[in-house]
C-alpha cells in the first residue's frame, strides 16, 4: 500500500449529548486527564506517521483551531515564570508549520458529508480517517497497528479497525462480515449500519479508524442519503467495496466512546489510572468515593 500521509479530522459535530458542556466549547475540546479529546487523538495519529493534519470543523469551532496554533501571551507568560516543562508542552503538542489544515461542513448532512468536504486537501491518495469521540489506549496506537499491518495489501485496499461487542448491543453501531484472514487482517465480507440483533453478520463492530482510498469521494460525490437522511460513510464504503478489497483489524487495546457521558468518564479514569504522577491518588480517591477506603 502507499504510504499514508494525510489524516482527517471530522470536528463538526454539535455534540448534543453533552449540553449545556457544549453549548460554548466544542465536545472535541472536553478535556480528558489534561488534554482535550481532538488532542489524543491527533497525538495517534502523529505517532503513526501522519504529516499532514485536515480537520473537518463547523460554526462555534474556532477554537480548535486556536488550539493547534501558537499563544505568544501564554508562552511569554510561562517564559518569564521559568515554566520551561510547559513550554516544552506546548511546542510538542502543536503540528509542524503547514501541516493542518481546516476546512468547512457547512450543513450537518452527516460523517459521509464531513469526508467528501476533505476531498481538495486529501486529493487522490490513500488516507487515514479518525473520528474524535473514540480513543484506543494501548502502548501502540491504533492507527499505527492499521499502517503495520497493511504494508503489505495492495494499493487499492481499505481497511477498518473492527472490536468485539456483546450481541445485545450490535444494533448500535456498523457491524461487518469476515471472510478469510490475511495476517491480522479479514476481508471484508459485508457492511450493515445498525442491524438487528438477530441480522448482525458478526460481533464485530467498526470502531472508528479506517485507512481509504481516495475513490471513496466519488461515492459520496452522489450525496446519496441514508440513516437519518443524513449522508452516511457505511453506506459509500458499501459502494466502494464492490470494486476495491475491504479488510478489516481486530486491534489491540480498548476503546472509549467519548461520545457517551459514561465512555467519556471511563475515558477519564481509565487515562488517569494510566499516569504515574496521580495514579496512586486517583486511586485512594475512587477507593474513598466507593466506600472501600
Amino acid at each position: 500500500m502507499k504510504p499514508i500521509r494525510k489524516a482527517v479530522f471530522p470536528v463538526a459535530g454539535l455534540g448534543t449529548r453533552f449540553l449545556p458542556a457544549t453549548k460554548a466549547m466544542p465536545k472535541e475540546m472536553l478535556p480528558v486527564v489534561d488534554r482535550p479529546l481532538i488532542q489524543h487523538v491527533v497525538d495517534e495519529a502523529r505517532e503513526a506517521g501522519i504529516e499532514h493534519f485536515i480537520f473537518v470543523t463547523g460554526r462555534n469551532k474556532a477554537v480548535i483551531e486556536d488550539h493547534f496554533d501558537r499563544q505568544f501571551e501564554l508562552e511569554h507568560a510561562l517564559t518569564e515564570r521559568q515554566r520551561c516543562d510547559d513550554l516544552e508542552l506546548l511546542a510538542r503538542d502543536l503540528p509542524g508549520p503547514g501541516t493542518a489544515s481546516f476546512t468547512r461542513q457547512q450543513l450537518p448532512l452527516g460523517l459521509g458529508h464531513a469526508v467528501w468536504c476533505a476531498r481538495e486537501l486529501v486529493g487522490r491518495e490513500p488516507f487515514a480517517l479518525l473520528l474524535p469521540d473514540v480513543l484506543v489506549q494501548h502502548n501502540r496506537g491504533c492507527l499505527a497497528q492499521m499502517i503495520d499491518a497493511a504494508r503489505d495489501l495492495g494499493d487499492n485496499a481499505n481497511i477498518i479497525a473492527v472490536e468485539q461487542m456483546p450481541a445485545d448491543r450490535l444494533d448500535m453501531y456498523g457491524v461487518v462480515g469476515i471472510g478469510e484472514r490475511r495476517g491480522g487482517l479479514f476481508s471484508v465480507t459485508q457492511m450493515v449500519e445498525k442491524p438487528a440483533r438477530d441480522r448482525a453478520p458478526s460481533n464485530l463492530i467498526i470502531t472508528g479508524r479506517y485507512i481509504l482510498q481516495p475513490d471513496i469521494f466519488d461515492s459520496l460525490a452522489a450525496e446519496k442519503r441514508g440513516a437519518g437522511g443524513e449522508i452516511q460513510l457505511t453506506d459509500a464504503m458499501i459502494e466502494l467495496a464492490r470494486s476495491e478489497p475491504f479488510y478489516a483489524l481486530e486491534f489491540e487495546g480498548r476503546s472509549f466512546d467519548c461520545g457517551s457521558k459514561v465512555g467519556f468518564l471511563a475515558a477519564n479514569i481509565a487515562y488517569a489510572l494510566d499516569r504515574s504522577d496521580i495514579a496512586p491518588a486517583v486511586r485512594a480517591e475512587l477507593k474513598r468515593l466507593l466506600g472501600e477506603g
